[in-house]
């Protein structure tokens, strides 16, 4: 059963997360993703002023005479949201958890997607499939995957991204649009993201709340453990030492991400949870925006 304060969340996203697509983001969904997919339609014999790159080579030889590829704009598109909802998603050290973070941009992109009469769905992973919502149209099921990445009880608290990816490759026949929302503290899943960046139009956004990039220095020692594993660890909060780790590693972190989407030519989206959603999503695709027009 929901309860009242989830039942809340859900209103208040809908409302703030509306109001943002009908105000600012709609526009820039639509110019990046309308248009820009299109669909094979059908191979027609060459006429004076066809795009020469058009031309269908295997079908040319094999008649003698030149063909060209005829493709049709795609009208009605698909939207896959993947949010990884291990343990450490339900952390927030300012007011607000990283999941709760994830149902917002959730809500931004259903939302979006449906004024433009797209197809939504939602996956959302541990280190097992956790749900899978095929991809509708409709207010009501825009909610429910709101509802859903709020309320939902992990089986797990583990991570494992390239399962997701995995199972996002499988149940996307045709090409769409892939939306990871995670944190990435997992493992070996480079080549399951080559595939997926291959397959879809793939959007990485890495969601961090700000003490997973830098901790403040306090008189202060912390017992804690690890929201994935349960393992304890004690810090000195006073100590440079462990700052100067601590910052190293997540930098190293950070960076190793940058090369492995840099190499598979994959464009990300970097979100700390603490702040604006909206901002840096839309800046993304004022930028992805003009590289097409470029």
């Amino acid at each position: 059963m929901l309860t009242a304060e989830v039942l809340s969340q859900v209103r208040r996203i809908e409302i703030r997360t509306g109001k943002l697509v009908a105000e600012t983001f709609a526009g820039e969904y639509l110019s990046v993703f309308k248009g820009h997919g299109m669909e094979f339609a059908e191979v027609r014999e060459y006429a004076p002023g066809d795009d020469i790159r058009s031309i269908d080579w295997n079908v040319t030889a094999r008649l003698g005479r030149p063909f060209v590829k005829r493709f049709v704009e795609e009208r009605e598109l698909t939207l896959m949201l993947a949010c990884d909802i291990s343990g450490s998603q339900h952390f927030g050290s300012s007011g607000r958890f990283k999941n709760q973070a994830a149902a917002e941009l959730t809500g931004l992109f259903a939302f979006a997607a449906l004024q433009n009469s797209d197809k939504v769905g939602l996956l959302l992973f541990s280190d097992q499939v956790e749900l899978y919502i095929p991809p509708r149209k409709g207010r009501r099921h825009c909610l429910r995957l709101i509802r859903e990445l709020l309320a939902h009880k992990p089986k797990s608290e583990g991570t494992n991204i390239g399962l997701g990816i995995d199972t996002m490759n499988r149940v996307m026949k045709r090409r769409g649009i892939l939306i990871l929302i995670s944190d990435f503290l997992g493992r070996d899943f480079e080549k399951p993201l080559k595939m997926a960046a291959k397959k879809h139009d793939l959007i990485p956004i890495m969601l961090q709340d700000p003490m997973e990039r830098k901790i403040p220095r306090l008189p202060v020692i912390l017992d804690t453990e690890d929201p994935e594993t349960g393992m304890p660890y004690t810090f000195d909060l006073s100590d440079e030492g462990f700052h100067r780790l601590y910052r190293a590693s997540a930098e190293q972190r950070r960076n190793d991400l940058k090369s492995m989407f840099s190499k598979s030519g994959i464009d990300w989206i970097d979100i700390k949870s603490s702040e604006s959603i909206v901002d840096p999503v839309v800046q993304f695709f004022k930028e992805r925006s003009s590289k097409f027009k470029g």
